[in-house]
């Protein structure tokens, strides 16, 4: 196929999405904090030194990390499934696909910054000190403000999947009215109707791109989970910058590693002597299971050597049973995370390999 100026751009589409979703977000942030911490506000002040505290501005720095992995991520795969399923010829029929997008995706932006987090805002301050409900509930108002984050990151990462979902449904219509209209070719694998020229659309190798992806899910997910946790945990003050970086970023990278690991070795060819597409949404599924399976795993063995240590002779609360029982845990979290992703990426894809 010709490399048409129409082609070239349906190409650059997947790179496009993911660009406009981390680049509006981006912006969106931006904007946001410029009128919180505008000096006419009254509580700007106060805003201002509390943002200027590392363990602030490093978890909302590692929670604009994980939406920008996160959309990033989705946001390619709705524009790499296009193209493999409907061609670039169709694709390319969909001109105003990256401005529809970004409409989309600029309203679901506007709902989450200010409509959803003023309202879990709201709802938080309900079970603080002073609040209506202090005194309605017999347990600590800590436990229900934490449930009420718990279900604030919920919603919103809902929000952000459906958000990119929509956008991208939206920006794609018209490559779909062409593509329904087209009889389309069956394919080998596993009888799914693939467009002709999905190999050519390809870009990036398959293999790598199915890693890349299923690592990028883990790792969103895990600072998601992480994010989550920390907002039940008792804050530690006086920690330091560098200390912070490290706490959040070491998890992530060595998450990111092991999960790329596991999806390039569960995706070495077989029958085939490659992968003949990626499939992205597979490879989105396959990185979810792995962050949930990971998680099961380590509750089940974290019970199992907490009972066998309430058993044994030797006191767990020591010190040197605390260490040894966290760097078990970790050991055998690494080895999960290659381990099932390794394997569910190999399940997902078998029809392929």
């Amino acid at each position: 196929m010709s490399a048409t100026p129409s082609y070239v751009r349906a190409l650059r589409l997947p790179r496009d999405f993911a660009l406009i979703a981390v680049g509006l977000d981006a912006a969106m942030f931006v904007i946001n904090m410029a009128l919180l911490l505008v000096p006419s506000r009254p509580e700007s002040e106060q805003l201002r030194s509390a943002y200027a505290t590392p363990d602030v501005w490093v978890t909302l720095l590692i929670g604009m990390v994980m939406s920008w992995t996160l959309v990033s991520t989705l946001a390619w795969s709705h524009g790499r499934s296009a193209l493999e399923r409907m061609g670039m010829a169709r694709v390319a029929l969909a001109h105003d696909a990256r401005l529809r997008f970004g409409g989309v995706w600029v309203l679901v932006m506007v709902l989450n910054y200010y409509a959803l987090t003023p309202l879990f805002y709201e709802l938080q301050v309900m079970f603080m000190p002073g609040g209506r409900f202090e005194d309605a509930f017999a347990y600590s108002p800590r436990v229900y403000m934490g449930v009420a984050m718990l279900l604030q990151s919920l919603v919103q990462l809902v929000v952000l999947v459906l958000g990119v979902w929509l956008a991208a449904w939206i920006a794609l219509a018209k490559s779909r009215v062409a593509n329904a209209s087209v009889p389309r070719m069956e394919a080998l694998d596993a009888g799914e109707a693939v467009a002709v020229d999905a190999p050519e659309a390809l870009g990036v190798p398959p293999r790598r791109a199915v890693a890349l992806v299923v690592a990028a899910m883990f790792s969103a997910l895990q600072l998601w989970g992480s994010l989550a946790a920390a907002r039940w945990a008792f804050p530690a003050p006086g920690l330091s910058v560098v200390v912070l970086l490290l706490t959040w970023g070491l998890p992530l990278v060595v998450g990111f590693a092991l999960a790329w690991w596991g999806a390039w070795l569960g995706t070495r060819p077989g029958t085939f002597p490659a992968l003949p597409a990626v499939r992205p949404f597979r490879a989105v599924a396959a990185g979810v299971l792995s962050f949930a399976l990971v998680q099961v795993g380590c509750i089940v063995i974290a019970l199992a050597w907490l009972f066998l240590a309430a058993k044994a002779s030797f006191s767990f609360y020591s010190g040197g049973g605390i260490v040894g029982f966290v760097l078990a845990l970790v050991l055998v979290y690494m080895a999960l995370v290659m381990t099932l992703a390794r394997s569910v990426t190999r399940r997902l894809y078998k029809n392929s390999l």
